[in-house]
């Protein structure tokens, strides 16, 4: 591989390589032929109703428990905007996705960030925080193979939420784009389908399993709150776009999310391990949690290590991460996020050598990889 070539290790997106180009084609024709009316017209803001009917009938509810939108990060707006005001505290993961924490400041609220373990957020933290007086108006988890650090939240900790959620009066945000990319280990159930009391709204995203362009996700809750949301997104946009809805509610009716799903899996899979052996050869005191699932492997390096001196070095070798600052409102400086999906193994190894070299470089010496 020339060294010329640029290598994104910073995007979380499939590349194009395990997108279902030609189901999509088929699915789009079918959509166009079988609705022309419903594809190419104004809809509601509650988005296209046969989509709308499979989303309902794949998570449990109702259809008027559901909207489907420009994109989750959309939804998540959607959301914040009903929920959130100025001073209100949401809990936020430590790491969390920089642009959930970005829309939270954009909105004055305050952030409490509890840490994240390998099993997902340390729910004894929170739990010792709401007993010292902390009165969240939203908790915001990501519960599948996080973004940024890859990991999962056990069903224990699912089920303690949910019961902390109702003593404490506040509202779980499951955000869950990444829950059907798990490769290996066991599924683990919703909150949203363990929730008795309405504490939950649950987000996902067909970004990840279709195609990143597509731009629809959805969100789960409430009638009271998809409802209001619904009249939010009227005065918006009117409606989402149906051409695009219309085409994933064919590719999902049709089966080929199925085999998509299992063509990005059988991908991510590899890719993950591609970027484990690659970490151990060329930075061998790194640590990471290996991720079951999903795009994103966090590393942290030693403390001390300059990981924004590392970034910047990297750039001029052609390779691009994402620095662990930009998910933390404080630490975070000797870590970083490396996203394995848009990238082929030979590249991932070729691209995390050329960071160690950076690394080497910051630090004034050469690190040799592990024999």
């Amino acid at each position: 591989m020339s060294a010329a070539t640029n290598i994104s290790l910073a995007r979380g997106a499939p590349s194009l390589d395990i997108i279902a180009v030609e189901d999509l084609k088929a699915s789009a024709q079918r959509a166009f032929d079988r609705d022309p009316g419903g594809a190419f017209s104004y809809g509601t803001s509650a988005g296209y109703p046969r989509l709308v009917a499979w989303i309902a009938a794949k998570q449990g509810v109702e259809p008027d428990q559901v909207i489907a939108t420009n994109g989750s990060m959309q939804a998540d707006a959607f959301l914040f905007q009903q929920l959130v005001g100025p001073g209100d505290l949401v809990v936020v993961e430590a790491p969390s996705y920089d642009r959930t924490l970005l829309a939270l400041r954009n909105l004055g609220a305050d952030i409490l960030a509890i840490p994240l373990q390998e099993d997902g957020i340390d729910v004894g933290a929170l739990e010792r925080a709401l007993e010292s007086g902390a009165r969240p108006r939203l908790a915001h988890i990501i519960p599948s193979f996080q973004n940024p650090a890859g990991c999962t939240l056990s069903l224990d900790k699912r089920r303690r939420l949910l019961e902390l959620a109702a003593e404490y009066d506040f509202t779980i945000f499951e955000d869950d784009p990444y829950v059907e990319l798990r490769f290996e280990g066991e599924d683990q159930p919703t909150m949203l389908s363990l929730d008795e009391r309405g504490s939950v709204v649950y987000a996902s995203s067909f970004s990840k399993t279709v195609c990143p362009g597509i731009r629809v996700g959805y969100l789960v809750g409430s009638k009271e709150t998809i409802g209001a949301i619904r009249k939010t997104a009227t005065s918006t946009y009117i409606s989402p776009s149906m051409v695009a809805q219309s085409i994933v509610a064919e590719f999902c009716e049709s089966g080929a999310i199925d085999t998509s799903i299992e063509t990005v899996k059988t991908a991510l899979r590899e890719r993950r391990d591609a970027t484990a052996r690659a970490i151990d050869r060329h930075l061998p005191d790194a640590t990471y949690v290996t991720p079951e699932g999903g795009y994103f492997l966090w590393v942290d390096l030693p403390e001390g290590t300059d990981v924004a001196a590392i970034e910047t070095a990297a750039a001029e070798r052609g390779v691009l991460f994402v620095k662990g600052t930009d998910f933390l409102l404080e630490g975070g400086e000797s870590s970083l996020r490396i996203a394995y999906s848009g990238v082929i193994p030979e590249q991932i190894e070729e691209g995390i050598a050329r960071l160690a070299e950076a690394r080497a470089e910051v630090a004034g010496s050469v690190v040799g990889p592990r024999a």
